[in-house]
Parts: structure tokens; sequence; C-alpha cells
């Protein structure tokens, strides 16, 4: 127990567990929604931090390979969450917003502020050129895929029809199948050398901060806290999105993503200012990776059993703003250098479209 209060008071975002307790009040007082929409959003924080510490602790024990499958499964747990809960609510469309907001959310946002502090404190930066090109064509892949159900849809029949269904299904099952493929491709190794398209945080060897009882305790308690933080903030985004006048769409891609992922991305960000590029892009792409070849169809089926299906149909401007993304983090990344005025580009793009998603409507 004391390692773990020890880690709270080192890490100034523990502080906002606070949040969970003054959520649950203001939700049971019936207040603004609104309170309870901030409340909540900002206890998710600290929660989504010990879920990612608790896992990293849990790898050290089960060993490399093990642990790097743990670290890939619940990279992502806390915004997995939260999309469960608004397929439970049938905000299908905040949930395909967060897909995107999480995708571009990595690629410009934290690789461009990676990159950005980076390369002020540390000038050019460099990086596994050949790894960032398997990771380029792995991201190109994905966003295909998620693309393809949308530009096919509208002939095939309208959207919620069997076969427009039965296309987002079977696409799913061969992004499940080509993220199994990667980790496979991790895991057990390759000849030839070089790096796997889809990489896992590497395991730290020495002794863990934390028994295997704790960690347990821990990422068990976490967990319960998202899901009891993702229900009140999933049932006050339609008085929030009312009263303010905001879009689900600037939620999901904007709002979602970030309340999930702020410990990642400060590890990301971290890891750049501290010269280890190679790390800080790892985190950035490989958690766009996941999103976008596991959480999304994995969504796809669970939706089904939660009877609000949800299909892979994205409207233009998601396919945009993903593809993009893609492109321009791509191009960044051929060359295997970056430099300040590189994240700046990226964080511009990020801005750009934030303003975009913020004064687009809820109807389109």
């Amino acid at each position: 127990m004391k390692n773990i209060w020890s880690y709270l008071l080192k890490n100034p975002l523990m502080f906002l567990i606070i949040a969970l307790p003054a959520a649950i009040i203001v939700e049971v007082a019936h207040w603004n929604p609104l309170i309870v929409f901030i409340l909540s959003a900002i206890g998710v924080i600290p929660m989504a931090g010990l879920i990612g510490k608790a896992t990293e602790i849990l790898a050290e024990y089960s060993g490399p390979k093990i642990g790097g499958l743990l670290n890939a499964t619940l990279g992502n747990a806390a915004e997995l969450i939260i999309t469960l809960m608004a397929i439970k609510s049938g905000l299908l469309e905040l949930v395909k917003a967060s897909i995107i907001g999480s995708i571009i959310g990595n690629l410009l946002l934290v690789l461009g502020f990676s990159i950005f502090l980076g390369g002020l404190k540390n000038g050019t930066q460099r990086f596994d050129r050949r790894q960032a090109g398997n990771h380029a064509i792995m991201l190109t892949l994905a966003v295909l895929a998620l693309a393809v159900p949308s530009m096919f849809s509208h002939s095939i029949g309208p959207e919620g029809s069997m076969p427009v269904e039965a296309l987002s299904l079977g696409v799913s099952v061969v992004m499940i199948i080509l993220y199994c493929i990667g980790l496979v491709y991790t895991m057990v190794g390759h000849k030839g050398g070089g790096d796997s398209p889809i990489t896992v945080e590497p395991v730290k060897h020495g002794k863990p901060e934390w028994s295997k009882k704790i960690a347990i305790i821990v990422l068990a308690g976490s967990t319960l806290g998202v899901v009891i933080l993702s229900e009140m903030l999933v049932g006050s985004v339609e008085s929030v999105t009312a009263s303010m006048g905001l879009s689900e769409y600037f939620l999901g891609i904007i709002l979602i993503p970030l309340i999930g992922n702020v410990a990642e991305h400060l590890v990301a960000v971290q890891a750049a200012i501290k010269n280890k590029m190679d790390l800080s892009v790892e985190i950035a792409v490989s958690s766009s990776l996941q999103i976008a070849l596991f959480v999304a169809p994995f969504l796809v089926f669970v939706s089904l059993l939660m009877n609000h299906p949800l299909t892979l149909i994205f409207n233009p401007f998601e396919l945009l703003a993903g593809g993009a993304a893609v492109l321009i983090a791509a191009l960044v990344a051929s060359d295997g250098e970056s430099n300040w005025l590189e994240g700046a580009a990226l964080l511009a793009v990020y801005l750009i479209f934030g303003l975009a998603f913020f004064l687009l409507p809820s109807a389109i």
C-alpha cells in the first residue's frame, strides 16, 4: 500500500481522483448535467492512468510476451468502456466520432506535441524509419478498411439494412484477423529481422513496484470507477449538447479521446522530451492502430448484443479527417527524422479539424 500512496502523491494527475466521489454526489443530488459531465470527465483521467499503471505492473510479472499482449489489449480500456456505455445508450454517432477522434488525436495531437516539444529541447530527433514505414502501411490499410463500408453502402442499401450490416461485420472480421496476425508476428517473432507493424510496449525488467495482488485490485477498482463515471458521463451527453449547442461529433472527435487517454498521451510527450523518440512514436501510432483494427470492429460485434447495431458507416467529414491524419503523419515520419516545425504543423492541422467539428451541426 505504501508504494501505491507514493505513486499517487508523485503523479499530479492522481489528485483528480477526488472528482469520482464528487461526480457521484452531484449525480445523486440531480444537479446540473453539465457539472456531472465535467466531473465525470475529470474523474476518468486518473482512473485511466491507474489502469495503465496496473497493466504495466502485471506485464512485468507475466513476462515479455504475455505482458506485451496485456499492454496491447488494455491500452485503450478507459475509452473502450466509455464507448460501450455510449452504445448501451444508443449514441452511435458519438461512438463512431470517438473512433475517428482517437486516430486523429494520436496522430496529430499526441505525435504533434511530442515532436514539437522534443524538437524544441533536442533539435532534430531520429527514430526507426523502417518501423515508421510499417506503421504507415498498416494505418493506411486500417483507414481504408473503415472507409470501404461508407463508400459502398449507398449502392448496397440504406444504413441499418441487412446487407450494410453484413458488410460491416465482414470488414470487422478481416480487421480483427489482421490485428491478431500483427500480434502473432510480434509475440512469436519472425525471420529476417526488423520490427512488427503492430508493436507492443516493451516490458521493464527489475522488481515491480507493486505486488501482483495489489495490481489486480487496482486494475479491478479503477475499471469499476471508469464504468461508473462513463455511465454518468454518457448519461449527461444529450443535456450538455442541447444546453451548450455542441454537436456529438465534437464531443466524440475531441473530448472523449482526450479524456480516456490523457495519461498515455503524457507518457508519449515525456518520452520525446527525453529524446526517446522511438518510444514516443510507438505509443502514438500503436494506439491508433489498436483503435482502428481492434476496438472499432470489436464494438461492431458487441453492439449486436446490446441491440443497438453499430455499422462502420462514417460521414465524409470523419473519413476526411482520418485519412488526412494518416497521410500527414506518414509524410512526417517517412524520413525517420523530426523537428519542432513538423510538430507545429501536425498541431495546426489538429486545431483546424477541431474548429471545423466544433462548428459542425449535429444533424448532417
